[in-house]
């Protein structure tokens, strides 16, 4: 792969606010309001959870500018209001405050992603979401994850081609079924892709709710289907502008070494810290991190 096409592919994880890291990503003794800064140095990207849940502050948000790189993007989701509670109807004044509030962000943000309930069906929300869509500031890129299978139509996907939506590649396979490759037809919307290699979210806990397992290695490997996702990066990435890819700890049970598999499978080498560096970090030696000041 030609450094062209390398600087294309933005890999990144899902959120970066993991304890079980310490010690396996991060230095175990980095504090953890320095672990954007620390994982910054080896992702280009990442995709921030925190939002689905509420808007962060702007004191929190210039935190996050300044601790890294300036090539460094972020992507974000709608807040659950939104999305979820609302489903999109009657939202205008929710989703206004949403992009005020991350405002600070924009030089920074590539794309705000839009994740739809299973229970958000085109019957009823099909009118809903073209109206939504019309809203949509051009300023802004936005994808768009459909979890119920209703969506797959083609005048759906018309829909988003016509408002430059990207229609997100989601990989939400259970555990039973890691070692199958996904060979459906996925649509592409937008000049850019944006892909989530999720899993199966019950791999984290039981019905009682309780921990089944501790996200700080490989648990399964996912072999066939990282190849097919590889290939079908490849296959599109001369027509795309940019392709961006977010992997989630219950995907293969570490999120960071997952990047690192799909990034050999593309050609190249995403590094991750060494044993040395994650073991500890003495209070000097973590300037080593800080970036640079211009």
């Amino acid at each position: 792969m030609n450094l062209n096409d390398q600087q294309k592919i933005r890999l990144g994880t899902c959120a970066w606010s993991f304890a079980e890291w310490c010690g396996n990503f991060y230095p175990a003794d980095l504090p953890s309001n320095r672990w954007l800064e620390f994982y910054s140095r080896y992702f280009p990207a990442v995709e921030m959870d925190s939002t689905f849940y509420n808007a962060p502050s702007e004191s929190t948000i210039l935190r996050w500018v300044e601790s890294t790189p300036a090539s460094f993007r972020f992507s974000c989701k709608l807040p659950r209001a939104i999305t979820h509670a609302c489903q999109l109807r009657d939202c205008s004044a929710d989703f206004n405050a949403f992009l005020g509030a991350i405002e600070p962000l924009a030089p920074k943000l590539q794309v705000i992603l839009i994740q739809l309930p299973p229970s958000f069906a085109p019957k009823e929300g099909k009118p809903v979401l073209r109206n939504f869509l019309k809203q949509l500031p051009r300023e802004f890129r936005f994808a768009i994850e459909f979890r119920h299978p209703g969506w797959h139509r083609p005048q759906v996907i018309r829909l988003l081609e016509k408002y430059r939506v990207c229609w997100v590649w989601a990989d939400l396979s259970a555990l039973n079924e890691r070692n199958l490759a996904p060979f459906e037809l996925w649509p592409r919307t937008a000049d850019f892709l944006y892909m989530r290699l999720m899993g199966d979210y019950s791999t984290k806990y039981d019905s009682d709710g309780q921990r089944v397992h501790r996200y700080g290695k490989l648990l399964w490997k996912r072999e066939a289907a990282l190849e097919s996702w590889a290939l079908k990066i490849d296959r599109h990435l001369q027509e795309s502008r940019s392709v961006w890819t977010f992997v989630n700890n219950h995907y293969e049970g570490f999120a960071p070494e997952t990047c690192q598999r799909l990034a050999q499978r593309l050609g190249y080498e995403l590094p991750l810290p060494s044993l040395l560096e994650t073991a500890s970090a003495a209070p000097g030696q973590l300037d080593l991190f800080r970036p640079e000041v211009a």
